[in-house]
């Protein structure tokens, strides 16, 4: 038996493996720009395919939320055209009232989308601000739902027990964040059963305080932590398939803390939402 033993050294062995490895270097430089390279196109694709996205839902949303006015014009209109609505001065007058007060949201919505520019370059929102008595003013607004709920057979209980109701606010703006709120427990409320909306004002703490509370299809803990976030929306059931505006609960948001004010959120599944408004009094 024969055995060959070959021993290098230790210099040379480490200059081999060093030659060897050195070559291999800018091979492995290649392949990690082309990684990052292909890593960064990913990223840009899926960012304007999500940005596309986004914008065709606004669209879609913004049709959606001009139609929601134009509807319920429609309908008074129709119920003016009865004969026997002609004869009851109430009914006619509540009727006129709900298609001024739903013009009136239509120049809002239209607003609206003219401040989104604004939302995307500044949290400081221009505000036009006056004093304002909040029951009066939601008041209106629960007029002008009062039609659209008592159709689907649902009730709305107003308990305006704020003794100070003055608050500061920019008008257009704050009742759009009723109107959102609102429009919300319309929107996902159950199928089972009629909408009952509970819209309850009072003073705590020397703040103006607005709960607007519905018995819908409620909120998940994890979602409800994400409801204010922009263009988020909750994906459960057939909620994905409604539509509505835009920015959404965020817009809300925006605006109650431009108004150095808060806002919040409590929930339960199959139970209901109860969204809570907190305003500094003028």
């Amino acid at each position: 038996m024969v055995m060959l033993e070959i021993a290098f050294p230790s210099d040379i062995l480490n200059k081999y493996i060093y030659n060897s490895v050195k070559f291999m270097i800018p091979s492995i430089l290649l392949v990690l720009v082309l990684l990052v390279t292909f890593l960064i196109t990913v990223y840009l694709f899926i960012r304007k395919k999500n940005v596309s996205e986004i914008k065709n839902d606004f669209i879609n949303n913004m049709t959606h939320e001009f139609k929601t006015p134009i509807s319920t014009i429609s309908l008074a209109a129709q119920m003016l055209q009865d004969p026997s609505v002609a004869k009851s001065p109430s009914m006619f007058g509540k009727l006129s009232g709900v298609i001024a007060s739903e013009t009136k949201r239509l120049r809002f919505q239209v607003d609206k989308v003219l401040q989104m520019s604004m939302f995307e370059r500044s949290d400081n929102t221009s505000l036009k601000m006056k004093e304002l008595d909040a029951n009066e003013l939601i008041k209106g607004v629960i007029n002008t739902f009062a039609v659209k709920v008592e159709q689907g057979g649902g009730k709305i209980i107003s308990t305006l027990e704020a003794d100070d109701p003055f608050v500061y606010v920019d008008e257009m703006h704050f009742t759009n964040v009723v109107f959102n709120l609102m429009d919300n427990a319309v929107k996902y409320k159950r199928q089972d059963e009629p909408l009952l909306l509970n819209i309850h004002t009072w003073n705590a703490n020397g703040n103006f305080m607005l709960s607007i509370q519905d018995n819908g299809i409620g909120i998940t803990k994890d979602n409800i932590k994400k409801i204010f976030e922009k263009f988020y929306r909750v994906h459960t059931g057939n909620v994905h398939d409604v539509k509505g505006f835009g920015l959404g609960l965020a817009y809300v948001k925006q605006i109650i803390k431009a108004h150095k004010g808060s806002i919040r959120a409590e929930s339960e599944m199959g139970v209901g939402t109860n969204f809570i408004i907190v305003l500094p009094l003028k």
